[in-house]
């Protein structure tokens, strides 16, 4: 499993930004939300992780291959940028797991037969319910 931790600093970018939303003057004066970029194209990342990363459905990754991830949940920059990494290292994560492919499955005739036979007395017990002799 490749990890954020060997991906080369220089390929990683991240800015400090305001953070929006409540907490007064702080809110104002000091960056501590982060901002995330990742270029997939252009990582060292081998192959089969890009194509990986590029076949999942996630907001956070653009239509030209740039993942973005914007982390502002702490008061501290180290903070957000720790939990902007982690978030990074849960989509490689994400990108490398395997899925099995699932394997299709048939019914048995008598499985089928006796679910017609179901539905044939379930509609049967619904037309009895009908009043008698109203023919519209």
């Amino acid at each position: 499993m490749i990890g954020v931790h060997e991906i080369p600093d220089h390929e990683i970018e991240v800015t400090a930004i305001r953070a929006s939303g409540p907490g007064g003057q702080n809110v104002n004066k000091v960056a501590s939300a982060v901002h995330l970029r990742f270029d997939i194209g252009k990582s060292s990342l081998p192959d089969e992780v890009k194509t990986g990363l590029l076949k999942l459905t996630d907001q956070r990754i653009t239509a030209d291959g740039i993942i973005v991830i914007k982390a502002r949940q702490f008061r501290s920059q180290e903070k957000n940028r720790a939990d902007a990494l982690q978030r990074l290292e849960s989509l490689l994560v994400k990108a490398q797991t395997v899925r099995e492919v699932r394997q299709k499955t048939r019914l048995s005739k008598a499985k089928k037969k006796r679910r017609m036979d179901d539905k044939r007395r379930h509609g049967h017990q619904k037309q009895m319910r009908k009043p008698v002799g109203l023919d519209n």
